[in-house]
């Protein structure tokens, strides 16, 4: 996706960083575009997560929900 000096995705993000997931860019870059509410390094696991480690990815998504209850 290409950004416009001004463009901005408002809708609340959740980002599973995987550890082997490169290249990948800094979180700073990332913020520029989107509303970060929720971000997780993950030490394990890289471009096939959810066969790699599906405990760690499903355990996040749940944590992003419960954050994007609370942001209502």
């Amino acid at each position: 996706m290409h950004f416009s000096k001004n463009d901005f995705v408002n809708t609340p993000t959740g980002i599973a960083r995987f550890h082997k997931e490169e290249p990948f860019p800094p979180r700073k870059f990332i913020e520029r575009g989107y509303n970060i509410q929720h971000w997780t390094d993950i030490p394990k696991g890289g471009h096939f997560a959810a066969m790699e480690q599906p405990a760690l990815l499903a355990n996040d998504i749940i944590q992003f929900a419960k954050v994007l209850n609370h942001i209502k």
